[in-house]
């Protein structure tokens, strides 16, 4: 078999250097040290990327040359504009520009994509910065970046053949870390922070951000390096999901241009409003859709029951994507009685995009999209209240660190905000639990009637076990306990005890009686056995059996 050769980093940084350097010869672009610290941090990655493709360099040797490069770009006028701490902003820059310049690297992993979304990425990068009349260093060099790449393409995109060359890492990276400086460039240029300046590098390069983290995760939580290489990448995952390699990149490329479409529309519509929902909305997917593929084993088909349980996780989180919205929207015109002045509209409009980032982070590190909304419990209910106040502390520290004061608007908004939203979203999960017993309760027959004797842990497993059964109404506990007596258990009420079973059974009539202490006294057992067979009730004894022996109950399974 013949070796591919690793060219197209070659011609890709070619094509970038004779498209920047033609620019500056004809003079519609002036070499000062934004463009030189851009060329120079490009150029070090190329060679240390050629030398890698050549020799292979250590993992250590390739984060050190990404660190020079993002040292040399933020030092040459290339830096964090919107964020007031000078430090702060110096390390997101670096995590920036070193993590884009990684994700484009493992993003390198089937023909064609990495160059595919690269070329997506720099066409939506030059039409921003020609619709908002940036400096031209952004139009130029994106535009240097698209063709050089678009170049290499048709050597590495061949539906149905194998790739003539491959980008190498002195394409992969070359690629990632010029586009992440673009980001930065496009960005800070906006005087004023908006929303839809905020989002825009981010949802052009969304694809590329969400594949990494996406690998990172698994990664972790499988315990390989995150370096280690594998065929776990989000286009792999489309593979193993039944799609051809060359459909693969196609989607991902689409999804790539849906995004990068979405970013002008915010920046052309101008207003804060719609970017946010546009945001909420995006984010919902992007979550939905790295959740669909962290899920999916490789080799295994979808089918449909796979399809509508993410259908219906997708609209869960669209669900609690409103809410937040609502519930922040509601705090701010109840601390401000109104639409507030403009300095807090201008802070309001900033700070949901982040409140929404955060919270949606904390909703699934606490595991609220993890469970079923008909089988919400009160556990889950703490745990959708940790996660909103989490959440809240992290959006207002990201604002503080980013923003610095923030003038007439109040952090106490958030606090308004945290027991709003945690009312909401709890409310909306046991809200689903509530409609589920209801239709039973409609659809024509009265169900079960169940009598539980005894109130201990057995007989409260059983309890919550028949809720959760269609067709079963628990009208209540017998336990001898006195201190039990006329209490609430899980919210079913002790009504009686085994002396006044007799009387029990005649008033509330149930259809069975479940017996969950089956070592009582065997007089006491005697009496609800008796009184349940004179009224011609059906009585069940339940027992917990643990650490049974695998051969005593596949003895008593039928083949």
């Amino acid at each position: 078999m013949r070796a591919t050769p690793l060219v197209g980093g070659i011609g890709i940084f070619a094509g970038l250097s004779a498209g920047i350097w033609v620019a500056v010869a004809l003079g519609p672009l002036t070499a000062d040290r934004q463009l030189l610290g851009f060329y120079a941090g490009a150029t070090l990655l190329f060679v240390a990327g050629l030398v890698d493709d050549l020799r292979s360099l250590p993992p250590l040797a390739k984060l050190a040359a990404q660190l020079g490069a993002a040292a040399i770009v933020l030092s040459t006028g290339t830096t964090v504009q919107i964020i007031d701490n000078r430090y702060v902003a110096i390390a997101l820059g670096v995590i920036w520009l070193v993590g884009l310049t990684n994700a484009f690297n493992l993003l390198d992993n089937m023909d064609g994509l990495a160059g595919s979304l690269a070329v997506i990425a720099a066409l939506f990068f030059a039409s921003d910065a020609w619709l908002q009349h940036e400096p031209r260093l952004v139009l130029v060099v994106a535009v240097a970046l698209g063709l050089g790449v678009l170049g290499f393409l048709p050597f590495n995109l061949r539906p149905g053949r194998p790739a003539l060359a491959w980008m190498g890492d002195s394409g992969s990276q070359v690629i990632g870390f010029t586009l992440a400086a673009l980001g930065l460039a496009s960005s800070y240029t906006v005087a004023s922070s908006t929303v839809a300046t905020l989002v825009l590098p981010v949802l052009i390069l969304a694809v590329p951000i969400l594949d990494t983290t996406l690998v990172t995760i698994v990664r972790l939580l499988e315990g390989r390096p995150v370096s280690q290489g594998g065929r776990d990448h989000s286009s792999h995952r489309l593979v193993s999901l039944g799609l051809s390699e060359t459909e693969a990149v196609v989607l991902l490329a689409l999804i790539s241009a849906a995004l990068g479409a979405t970013s002008l529309a915010y920046e052309a519509f101008g207003s804060g409003r719609i970017a946010a929902i546009g945001v909420l909305v995006t984010f919902a997917l992007l979550v939905q859709f790295g959740s669909y593929l962290a899920d999916s084993d490789r080799g295994r088909r979808t089918d449909g029951r796979h399809l509508y349980v993410y259908t219906r996780r997708l609209a869960e989180v669209a669900v609690d994507g409103a809410l937040i919205a609502a519930s922040f929207l509601a705090a701010y015109l109840l601390r401000f009685d109104g639409i507030g002045t403009p300095n807090q509209r201008h802070f309001f409009l900033l700070s949901l995009p982040v409140l929404l980032f955060t919270r949606y982070i904390a909703l699934l590190l606490f595991g609220m999209y993890a469970g079923v909304w008909r089988y919400v419990s009160a556990r889950d209910a703490a745990r959708a209240g940790a996660a909103v106040v989490v959440s809240a502390i992290c959006a207002i520290g990201i604002l503080t660190l980013t923003q610095g004061p923030m003038g007439d608007f109040s952090n106490s908004v958030f606090v308004i905000d945290a027991l709003i939203c945690t009312v909401a979203i709890t409310s909306a999960r046991f809200m689903e639990r509530a409609v589920s017993l209801l239709l039973e309760l409609t659809r024509g027959h009265p169900g079960r009637r169940v009598l539980i004797v005894g109130a201990g842990r057995t007989g409260r497993s059983l309890l919550r076990e028949l809720r959760e059964t269609p067709g079963e109404r628990v009208l209540g506990f017998i336990d001898d306990a006195p201190s039990l007596r006329g209490r609430r258990l899980s919210g079913a009420k002790v009504v009686a005890s085994t002396d006044g079973i007799a009387q029990t059974l005649a008033r509330l009539e149930p259809d069975i009686v479940f017996v969950t202490i089956p070592n009582a006294p065997r007089e006491r057992l005697d009496a609800v056995v008796t009184a349940c067979a004179e009224r011609e009730i059906d009585c069940r004894f339940v027992r917990r059996q643990v650490d049974l022996d695998p051969q005593v109950v596949l003895a008593a399974t039928p083949k």
